[in-house]
């Protein structure tokens, strides 16, 4: 597994040669490839170096050392994610034994999550290629995403390059720009909300029945919302707007 430690000594390298949050993120991408901390951990590391901390390692604990994200257990995650996607972080944890905490940053700090992606980017291109012949033919198509470092991996960077696929660029923590985050998510969570579920296919069931539920205006409607508030970002100087709520939402 890969020392963090290491590069959390080198974003505060790069902090002290005026090296931008973006830049610094990117050259330990080159650096780290799939083992690189994900971008939330860096811009965090680097915020904090800059407001004076000094340490790289972690703070200190009382007790013994914890050993749950060492590499075996981060190999055993791996393996288990690998042969079967649709497990939680519950069965994760009960599997390997340890808390669901650590499997939650095991997941975050290493590639595990980034890897499952891929597949999911092929089903995309098939899903288009079949129901928009047109768009594919030309590749007029882009696709946008929410820049996690998910989605920034370098195995999906590199089947983007391969397949001419055009990127809509989004601002590092911009929700507001993102309609899955300002619009579909809550959109889908209101009819799921006060319900327990019994089964991951069950949430998938439900999920999927509340997705085909919303009308096709209604994505119209987002889309259009989505394109005046690339204006606002724009109009204030690729600085996020005071106050979002002047922006019109979409509501159901």
């Amino acid at each position: 597994m890969c020392d963090f430690v290491e590069q959390r000594s080198w974003i505060k390298f790069c902090l002290r040669n005026e090296i931008s949050c973006a830049e610094t993120f990117r050259m330990l991408q080159r650096a780290f490839d799939e083992q690189t901390l994900s971008e939330r951990n860096a811009y965090k590391w680097y915020k904090q170096f800059k407001e004076g901390r000094e340490r790289v390692e972690d703070k200190e604990r009382l007790g013994r050392t914890s050993t749950s994200t060492d590499e075996s257990h981060v190999k055993q995650i791996k393996d288990l994610v690998l042969n079967n996607r649709r497990l939680t972080i519950r069965n994760l944890a009960d599997a390997v034994g340890i808390s669901k905490g650590s499997v939650n940053n095991i997941l975050k700090d290493t590639a595990i999550d980034k890897i499952i992606r891929h597949p999911v980017m092929r089903r995309l291109r098939e899903a288009i290629r079949k129901k928009r012949l047109e768009l594919w033919k030309d590749n007029s198509w882009f696709l946008h995403h929410d820049n996690a470092p998910s989605h920034t991996a370098l195995v999906l960077r590199d089947h983007f390059a391969k397949n001419s696929t055009h990127i809509v660029t989004q601002p590092p923590y911009s929700p507001d720009l993102a309609p899955c985050d300002f619009w579909l998510f809550p959109k889908l969570k209101r009819p799921l909300r006060g319900h327990r579920f019994d089964s991951i296919e069950e949430i998938q069931a439900k999920s999927k029945k509340a997705l085909k539920a919303i009308p096709e205006i209604d994505f119209n409607n987002c889309f259009e919302d989505w394109k005046k508030r690339w204006h606002k970002y724009i109009e204030a100087g690729s600085e996020f707007p005071t106050s979002w709520h002047e922006s019109p939402t979409v509501r159901a």
